[in-house]
C-alpha cells in the first residue's frame, strides 16, 4: 500500500471540485495537500477531512510560488463563476497565468505529473455545435469575461510549451458546467441560483428569454473523469472535454428546479450579460474512448442531493 500511496498537491482543494477531489483522493489512499488562498473556497468544505492524518491544509496562493515535494498535481484554483471572477478581474487573470507558472514550474522541479481544470469558456460563445476539443473558440479578448476566458486560454498555451519544451507530464480538462453539494451560495451560477431563489421563495431570475442552453454535469461523475484523466498514458495530454451532453433550456432547468422544490416562486426575466453564451455543450467523445468516462447521473439525480444542501445552508441560518 505504501509504494501505491501518493503524494498529491490539489490547488483550489477548499472550493466546490477541489473539496470532492481532495475527498475521492484520500478515499482511493493517498496523501493530499489542500492548498486554497480562501477567497472563493472555504475550510468548511474540508473540515470533515482535517482529522484524516494523510490530509493536510496550507493557505497559500498560486500567484506566489510553492515549494513542496509532490507526485502529481491537480491544478483547479481561480474563481469559476463570473461574479467572482469578474470581481477582481486583473487577480483572475494573474491567478490562471501567473498560477500555471507557479505550478508547471513545481511539477518541473520534482518530475509530477500535473493537470490543469479548464474550462468550457475557452470556446467563448461558440459558432460550433457541439463543441469538440479541435474548435479553437469565438472569444472576446476584451469583454467583461475575458479575465477568465483569455487567463484559461493562457494558461493550457503554457501547459503544451511546457510539455513541449521541457517534456512535462500533462493532463488537460475542459470543465463544462458542474453542480452539487458544496457549492458557494453566492457564485451566480444558474443552478445554485434557482435552489436557492426557489427554497427561499424568491423570484427565478432568467435573463433574457431563457432559451440559451447549457449542459450539466454532476460533480462525482467529473471528478471520476479527473481522476481517469490523470491514470491515461503519458503520452495523452488532452484537451478532453469533461461535461454532460444532455442539453437543456435555462427554462427548462428554472421549471424543473420550482417543480421539485415545491416552491411558489415567479420565473421572472432581466437582459442578457455581455458575452453570454448561447449555447454549450460538449462532444464528449474523446473522453468515451480514451477514458472510457460519459456521465452516469441524470439532472434531476443529481439535483435532489444538491437541494438538500442548500436546504440544509439555510434550515441553519447560514445563506
Amino acid at each position: 500500500m505504501y509504494a501505491l500511496r501518493k503524494r498529491i498537491l490539489v490547488t483550489g482543494g477548499a472550493g466546490f471540485l477541489g473539496s470532492h477531489l481532495c475527498e475521492r483522493l484520500l478515499n482511493d489512499g493517498h496523501d493530499v495537500i489542500c492548498l486554497d488562498n480562501f477567497f472563493t473556497g472555504t475550510r468548511d468544505n474540508v473540515l470533515h477531512l482535517l482529522d484524516n492524518p494523510h490530509f493536510e491544509i496550507l493557505r497559500h496562493d498560486v500567484t506566489q510560488p510553492l515549494y513542496t515535494e509532490v507526485d502529481e498535481i491537480y491544478n483547479l484554483a481561480c474563481p469559476a463563476s463570473p461574479p467572482h471572477y469578474q470581481a477582481d478581474p486583473v487577480q483572475t487573470t494573474k491567478t490562471s497565468v501567473l498560477g500555471a507558472l507557479n505550478m508547471l514550474g513545481l511539477a518541473r522541479r520534482c518530475k509530477a505529473k500535473i493537470m490543469q481544470a479548464s474550462t468550457s469558456e475557452v470556446y467563448g460563445d461558440p459558432e460550433v455545435h457541439p463543441q469538440p476539443e479541435s474548435y479553437w473558440g469565438h472569444v472576446n479578448p476584451i469583454g467583461f469575461r475575458s479575465c477568465y476566458d483569455e487567463g484559461k486560454r493562457c494558461a493550457e498555451t503554457l501547459f503544451f510549451d511546457y510539455h513541449r519544451q521541457h517534456k512535462l507530464r500533462i493532463k488537460v480538462a475542459r470543465i463544462f458546467n458542474t453542480y452539487g453539494p458544496k457549492m458557494h451560495p453566492n457564485d451566480g451560477r444558474v443552478v445554485s441560483n434557482f435552489i436557492v431563489q426557489a427554497l427561499k421563495g424568491h423570484d427565478i431570475t432568467v435573463y433574457g428569454e431563457g432559451q440559451q442552453t447549457r449542459s450539466f454535469c454532476y460533480v462525482d461523475d467529473l471528478i471520476e473523469a479527473f481522476v481517469r484523466l490523470m491514470g491515461t498514458p503519458d503520452d495523452f495530454t488532452g484537451p478532453v472535454n469533461t461535461g454532460n451532453p444532455v442539453e437543456f433550456t435555462i427554462m427548462e432547468l428554472a421549471e424543473k428546479i420550482i417543480a421539485m422544490t415545491g416552491s411558489k416562486s415567479k420565473i421572472i426575466h432581466k437582459p442578457l450579460p455581455h458575452d453570454d453564451p448561447r449555447q454549450r455543450q460538449p462532444d464528449i467523445q474523446l473522453a468515451k474512448e480514451k477514458l472510457g468516462w460519459e456521465p452516469k447521473i441524470k439532472l434531476e439525480e443529481g439535483l435532489k442531493p444538491t437541494i438538500s444542501y442548500f436546504a440544509s445552508l439555510i434550515e441553519q441560518g447560514l445563506i
